[in-house]
């Protein structure tokens, strides 16, 4: 009889650039926990889907459920199989929770030591919980992810300086224009990306700033709370002509700047320069806008390789993050070897993982 098995399987930034990463973007989260509740011998599972990943975090009766989980989720997004499998981590035990720990730390974020990915860790564990899809090994395994990441932020120097993708945006931003206070700022989207990087390009001196949202009470809550303009959605391509930088943020499933708006927008203004910088994913701007004259796009990878340049600083608390984490992670999966090797399968002769239920409605993708 097989030994039961904590897995994690998927795609990340390490091997997956944007356009990959924009075909494996999960649309509906409960849709897929439908379709892996077919999965047999699955008994807890949790997805993680983010900007720049697509994890499955799970725990069953045998290693073959991970790869049944693969199938189904490659099924779901049209992806072939092969090419998933070229690009895909697929760790087990030990090496599972330890890249658990390393991700909520965000020592495995495209920007190291980066905050937003502890939420959305902790938010993808509540959807799983409210979902009935985790029990008493992933229940740990998360709660002690977090524990851990929470004690490597408080205790190294991981998260120094200003690592998030909104402050490495107003960088670029202030390296192309100089001073803040004379560039006009529109931010398209009003989550928690949107919102921050709104806060930074504030904090850093741009005093012409508007924000604008899909929905119009939450675009004017940021705005008001920031003491800044709205711009109206719908109207957002007639908009862009009136402003310097553009950063896009938002959720949409397909993209809500076209290269024909910012070329008639670059018409109208064809000395000045226009910084689009994308943090959406699926990408907000059409790629070919990059093309145009005096027109510069930046997207989610773009900003990392920025961000790179400042890593050396922060290469000897990585290193000494890896080890807390080695650890822990060490310690935490001695205890679940032991519950694996005692606890019956609560699900023994059933087709599929009754656990893992479809939830009421989507969780919110942090960011978008």
């Amino acid at each position: 009889m097989s030994e039961p098995c904590l897995f994690v399987i998927g795609a990340t930034h390490h091997n997956a650039p944007v356009e990959v990463r924009e075909k494996l973007a999960v649309d509906s989260e409960a849709g897929l926990r439908q379709d892996l509740s077919s999965v047999g011998g699955l008994r807890e599972i949790a997805v993680l889907n983010t900007c720049n990943r697509v994890e499955f975090y799970g725990v069953s009766s045998d290693e073959a459920a991970a790869d049944s989980v693969q199938a189904v989720y490659c099924a779901r997004q049209k992806f072939e199989v092969g090419q998933f499998e070229k690009i895909r981590i697929k760790l087990t035990g030990r090496d599972a929770a330890l890249h658990l720990f390393e991700v909520a730390s965000g020592l495995d974020s495209q920007l190291v030591g980066e905050n937003e990915i502890f939420g959305q860790v902790k938010d993808a564990y509540a959807a799983a919980q409210a979902s009935g899809s985790t029990g008493a090994v992933l229940n740990r395994l998360f709660q002690k992810a977090f524990q851990a990441a929470k004690h490597v932020r408080t205790n190294t120097g991981i998260s120094s300086g200003r690592v998030s993708v909104a402050n490495v945006a107003v960088d670029l931003a202030t390296n192309i224009f100089g001073s803040l206070a004379d560039a006009k700022v529109l931010v398209l989207g009003t989550g928690e990306i949107g919102e921050g990087t709104a806060k930074a390009f504030k904090s850093r001196g741009a005093e012409d700033l508007a924000v604008a949202g899909r929905r119009m009470e939450r675009a004017a809550e940021v705005a008001g709370a920031l003491g800044v303009g709205t711009v109206t959605f719908e109207e957002r391509e007639a908009h862009i002509v009136g402003y310097d930088v553009v950063v896009c943020s938002t959720s949409a499933p397909t993209t809500i700047l076209s290269t024909s708006a910012v070329a008639t927008a670059m018409k109208k203004r064809p000395a000045r320069p226009l910084l689009l910088i994308d943090l959406a994913m699926p990408r907000d701007v059409e790629a070919s806008a990059a093309d145009l004259q005096n027109v510069f796009l930046y997207n989610l990878d773009d900003l990392a390789k920025i961000a790179e340049t400042n890593r050396a600083a922060r290469e000897a608390e990585i290193v000494r993050c890896r080890q807390l984490l080695s650890e822990r992670a060490a310690s935490l999966w001695e205890h679940v070897q032991r519950y694996l090797s005692s606890a019956p399968d609560p699900k023994a002769g059933s087709p599929g993982p009754a656990a893992v239920a479809t939830p009421q409605a989507d969780a919110p993708r942090t960011g978008s």
